[in-house]
């Protein structure tokens, strides 16, 4: 297997779309005006040792050897998120499998307990690794995550070194400081960002309030209901500290986002590791970036002065492209 030696922080390969010129319209453009995609897929329901699921959409070939792809969403996103589907086409065109988790809750229906998902449920993506090694045995395993799910792969990374189950990974747009990043989204346009999200985990944790309802499951609904009430919480603090921590075993925001922020897990990193950011990504301050000493000598860190959060778009207005889709393939290849 192919080592990096040097942990190098560069900038080389994309060229920003001149006609999104702001991180706000790199980030904005592929949710909003992307023309949508559709991929045949398959779905399997793995079952968790707490007895709840996680559902993992499979696109690509059967063979029992081809590489495969395990792709990670983002905070409130899904296996049906563009950045997710783009991908996952392009790997198919290259003859790779792969299969795009669900974390708990966001296949389309309410996960079956209190709990859900966060930034550091790195106890879920092992169990889905040891899944995928068991069900393909023969296949070279990669990982990419975006965002909340680069965060959470980035951290198990850290956690597992030699034994983390993959040959490579790459991780796009992580939050490294989770508190920090909680703070740069409550700033400027990037409000837009915070409200977006407060209104997608409120209407979450309502989901699964009516489910439990529904089903009659009296103490699941103690569980939400000794939370408090879900007004008034505008923030990732608010939100993480009333609902986050107490239902993930955590003391506080704080406790949570200390031991759940990937930044504090790099250095035992062993497999070959890309990281893909823009320094003008609108939900991490550039102070919240790892600097190279701080990186493992198989992880190396592409640097980009513009691309916003996973935005990455380039080509022309009539023809864009999506750098991303081009650039993991490629390096991910290039590591087998």
């Amino acid at each position: 297997m192919n080592q990096f030696h040097s942990p190098a922080i560069t900038s080389l390969g994309f060229q920003p779309a001149w006609w999104l010129p702001s991180p706000h319209l790199q980030t904005l453009w592929s949710p909003f005006c992307r023309k949508p995609l559709h991929l045949e897929r398959r779905r399997e329901r793995l079952w968790l040792d707490d007895g709840d699921f996680l559902d993992l959409d499979w696109h690509g070939p059967h063979e029992a050897s081809a590489p495969l792809v395990l792709v990670l969403h983002g905070l409130t996103g899904s296996s049906n998120s563009l950045y997710v589907v783009g991908l996952q086409q392009e790997m198919a065109t290259r003859g790779w499998a792969s299969v795009a988790i669900n974390w708990r809750g966001c296949s389309g229906e309410p996960n079956l307990l209190p709990r859900g998902y966060h930034s550091g449920v790195s106890e879920d993506l092992a169990t889905t690794v040891r899944h995928l090694r068991t069900s393909r045995p023969l296949a070279p395993l990669y990982a990419v995550g975006y965002s909340l799910g680069g965060n959470v792969l980035l951290k198990y990374l850290g956690e597992t070194g030699d034994d983390c189950g993959l040959d490579a990974a790459v991780a796009v747009s992580v939050p490294y400081r989770l508190d920090q990043c909680a703070d740069r989204i409550a700033l400027g346009f990037s409000r837009v960002y915070q409200a977006h999200f407060m209104r997608e985990m409120v209407a979450y944790v309502k989901g699964k309030q009516r489910l439990f309802e529904h089903q009659g499951h009296a103490e699941h609904l103690s569980t939400l209901a000794s939370l408090g009430s879900l007004d008034g919480l505008r923030t990732f603090w608010d939100f993480d500290g009333r609902i986050t921590a107490p239902l993930h075993g955590f003391s506080d925001a704080q406790d949570y986002y200390r031991r759940a922020s990937s930044r504090y897990y790099l250095g035992g990193i062993r497999i070959p590791t890309l990281l893909i950011q823009a320094a003008d990504d609108p939900f991490v301050f550039r102070h919240s970036l790892p600097e190279a000493h701080e990186l493992s000598a198989s992880t190396r860190m592409e640097l980009h002065g513009q691309g916003g959060h996973v935005g990455f778009v380039e080509g022309s207005p009539q023809k864009p492209a999506y750098y991303l889709e081009r650039r993991i393939p490629g390096w991910l290849a290039s590591v087998r």
